[in-house]
């Protein structure tokens, strides 16, 4: 089949970054304003989490909306597995952080093991794409204790948070274009724009009194699935008119 995982280019990071303020913003939408509760809210996305991957692993090529809709779920999901560990069985995010570092590790060890490589050019096999969606939801899990730890338990704050993570993603990709290894650089940044988005989402929604701007969630997730909503149809509709222009082999 061919390859799974878009092009790496500036639109799949900002639909990554707005993705993930979703997984931030969405979930608390849902499990306090909508009054689902958490145990409701972390099953219901689950279950559509465990859908949008069946039916990104039946796909044969990369299709946009399956594939960032299954991305804004993941995120959703990592957030609540993290907010699970912290705020219900009182797991430190240190520990956390700490624990959803070595599963990625592992995780992208076994992949390397077995497959000889981690790069995203070339998930073109439903194994080397379980890998690959594994290691994307310990990203976000990772990027939210991460990001959790940073502006919460050490105090940084949402819009410092903004500020430190946003130039580190920086950093990595001056040491991309500089000639550092792809792939570490590309995993690199993408947990970095876990707590960037979270941090951002967090700024956003958050009361003033919190040091927020004080949109609130509900108007936060509307606009970024609105954003990400239409760049995904730009996406698609681009792909196509690009197939359609394509000559014939």
């Amino acid at each position: 089949m061919l390859n799974k995982v878009p092009a790496v280019t500036l639109i799949f990071w900002i639909i990554k970054i707005l993705s993930t303020t979703v997984g931030e913003t969405g979930a608390d939408y849902l499990a306090v304003h909508v009054g689902l509760g958490t145990a409701t809210t972390d099953l219901a996305m689950a279950a559509l989490l465990v859908i949008a991957l069946l039916l990104q692993l039946r796909a044969r090529r990369y299709v946009p909306w399956i594939y960032w809709l299954t991305v804004v779920l993941v995120s959703i999901v990592g957030t609540q597995i993290t907010d699970l560990l912290t705020d219900k069985l009182d797991v430190s995010l240190y520990a956390s952080t700490l624990a959803f570092s070595c599963a990625l590790m592992i995780t992208f060890a076994v992949w390397y093991a077995i497959e000889r490589t981690l790069s995203i050019h070339t998930i073109v096999t439903t194994r080397r794409e379980l890998f690959y969606w594994t290691a994307i939801l310990f990203t976000f899990a990772l990027g939210t204790a991460a990001g959790d730890l940073a502006t919460e338990a050490l105090g940084m704050g949402f819009q410092l948070g903004v500020i430190v993570f946003g130039a580190l993603i920086a950093v990595i990709a001056m040491s991309f274009a500089l000639g550092a290894n792809p792939v570490l650089t590309f995993w690199l940044a993408y947990i970095l724009t876990r707590p960037l988005g979270a941090s951002l989402g967090d700024l956003l929604s958050q009361s003033r009194e919190y040091g927020g701007v004080g949109l609130g969630t509900i108007y936060t997730s509307i606009a970024f699935l609105a954003v990400i909503v239409a760049l995904v149809a730009w996406i698609t509709v681009s792909d196509n008119n690009g197939k359609r222009l394509r000559p014939a082999e």
